[in-house]
C-alpha cells in the first residue's frame, strides 16, 4: 500500500510538471466549453502529491519503527523535488500573472471544421491591454497561434469586436478595434492543422 501511495504521489509530481511545461509552452486545455488554467491545475496535483504523502508518513509511523524505508535513489529523489520547485514555482507565478493583469478566458463561437475552436486569453495592466489567440482542436488540447496588444487596456472579445469566419481548413479571426482603443494586430489566422 505504501508503495502504491509513493508511486501516486510520484506520478502527481511529474503530472504537474508536465502540465506546468505544457502551459508554458503555449498549450491551453479545454474542457466542456471551459479553458482550463494550467497553473491551477500544477498546484492542485502538487497538492494532491503532499496528501499523499502526509498519509504516507503517517502509515509508517503507525507501522512502527521496525520497517524499512524504501527509498529511491538519491538522483530520482532530488530530480522530483527539483520538478516539485519547478512545477510549484511555475504555478505560483502564473496565478500572478493571470490574476494580476486580470486575465479572462473565453472560447468563442462558432465551432469550425473537424471540431476546431478559437479561445482567447484577454489582459489589462493600467494603460494597455493584450491577448493570445488559440487554436483549440477536438480533443480539447489548443496551442497559442498569435497575440495582440490593444490600448488603454481595451478588451476587444469582452466587448464583443470581433468577428470569426471559418473556411475548409483554417478560421480567421478579425479583432475590432477604434480611434483611440486600437488593436494590432487586428487579423489572426486559427487553424488546428498541424503544419
Amino acid at each position: 500500500m505504501e508503495s502504491r501511495l509513493g508511486r501516486a504521489a510520484d506520478f502527481c509530481v511529474l503530472l504537474a510538471f508536465f502540465v506546468f511545461v505544457a502551459g508554458w509552452g503555449g498549450l491551453v486545455f479545454v474542457v466542456s466549453g471551459q479553458v482550463v488554467r494550467g497553473w491551477a491545475v500544477s498546484i492542485v496535483l502538487l497538492a494532491v502529491s503532499l496528501v499523499l504523502v502526509i498519509i504516507r508518513a503517517a502509515k509508517r509511523r503507525r507501522s512502527g519503527p521496525g520497517t524499512t524505508k524504501q527509498g529511491r535513489s538519491g538522483l530520482g529523489t532530488w530530480a522530483l523535488r527539483l520538478m516539485v520547485l519547478v512545477a510549484g514555482a511555475g504555478g505560483l507565478l502564473g496565478a500572478l500573472g493571470d490574476l494580476g493583469f486580470d486575465a479572462t478566458y473565453q472560447v468563442l463561437e462558432p465551432q469550425g471544421p473537424g471540431g476546431c475552436r478559437a479561445a482567447v486569453r484577454e489582459t489589462s495592466f493600467l494603460m494597455s491591454g493584450g491577448g493570445e489567440v488559440f487554436a483549440v482542436s477536438a480533443v480539447g488540447i489548443g496551442w497559442r497561434m498569435s497575440d495582440w496588444t490593444a490600448d488603454d487596456g481595451y478588451r476587444p472579445i469582452a466587448a464583443g469586436s470581433y468577428t470569426l469566419q471559418w473556411r475548409s481548413d483554417s478560421g480567421i479571426l478579425v479583432i475590432g478595434g477604434s480611434a483611440t482603443d486600437p488593436v494590432w494586430p487586428a487579423i489572426h489566422e486559427v487553424s488546428c492543422q498541424l503544419r
